[in-house]
């Protein structure tokens, strides 16, 4: 039976990577899915490709005005929305010594301004119906420190107590607000080098499932946190990474694996 039968669920950089991952599963689960991204994104493409119960609205989701025009246009076309996956994010590499204030900036209003907003404007519709799910895509990172990651780890962090205050705030009228935490994940911001086969796996030797993720491997968590099936689940964190937040290997000790000089 399809997951999300009758529902309307935007997907906030739904264009590519685990974005695009989430439009398809969520349309072939017989979502009407809104794919919000960049106008110079390939959100049109993927559209058309979907075919009908799939379209594409541009979005600069650090712009409130643009969610305050996303949110009414999709309200006069359908009447509803059920459901939104905050995925729009940004990445960016630098020590803290060195890093630049617009750079910075740009982190902090795609990453936390983006989801704040869509909370703000797309949970005042889900209260009035009492009803709703929103998933947060924070980070590993959003779980631990990272070297040259200063001004992403503090926007992924602050994802995790965006959603948990939204929670608070949404529940009682029905709206749930979770996180979804990926690892390491074949995309074009995972694997930006576009590695192949087991190239791809390269430095995830230390993670207890030695490989890197799969797009469609962190959709189906948000799918399933969007489904009727996590109807009492709000304010959670799920980690899509492999175990790698559970710990890493320390190479040649016992029950670390063959290819780490253990036994395990």
């Amino acid at each position: 039976m399809s997951r999300l039968k009758d529902k309307v669920a935007i997907i906030t950089g739904g264009a590519r990577g685990m974005g695009a991952a989430t439009s398809r599963l969520f349309w072939r689960e017989d979502a009407t899915v809104i794919i919000a991204d960049l106008p110079d994104s390939p959100g049109e493409a993927l559209a058309h490709e979907l075919g009908g119960a799939a379209q594409f609205q541009p979005l600069n989701v650090a712009r409130e005005a643009q969610w305050e025009k996303l949110v009414t246009t999709v309200m006069q076309q359908h009447g509803r929305i059920d459901a939104l996956v905050n995925n729009a994010g940004v990445l960016h590499f630098c020590d803290i010594d060195h890093l630049l204030e617009a750079d910075l900036d740009h982190v902090l209003s795609v990453n936390i301004k983006g989801p704040l907003f869509g909370i703000k404007h797309i949970g005042r519709v889900m209260k009035a119906a009492r009803r709703g799910a929103i998933v947060n895509i924070s980070s590993i990172d959003g779980m631990r420190g990272a070297n040259a990651l200063g001004a992403y780890t503090a926007s992924k962090w602050a994802i995790r107590g965006l959603t948990k205050t939204a929670a608070l705030e949404y529940g009682p009228h029905g709206v749930r607000v979770n996180s979804v935490h990926p690892g390491g994940i074949d995309t074009g911001m995972g694997n930006p080098q576009g590695l192949q086969g087991e190239q791809r796996n390269a430095g995830y030797e230390r993670v207890p499932l030695q490989r890197i993720g799969e797009p469609d491997e962190v959709a189906a968590a948000s799918l399933f946190l969007c489904s009727d099936e996590a109807s009492y689940i709000s304010g959670a964190e799920i980690l899509v990474d492999g175990g790698w937040a559970a710990g890493w290997y320390h190479a040649g000790l016992p029950a670390s694996p063959p290819s780490l000089g253990g036994n395990g």
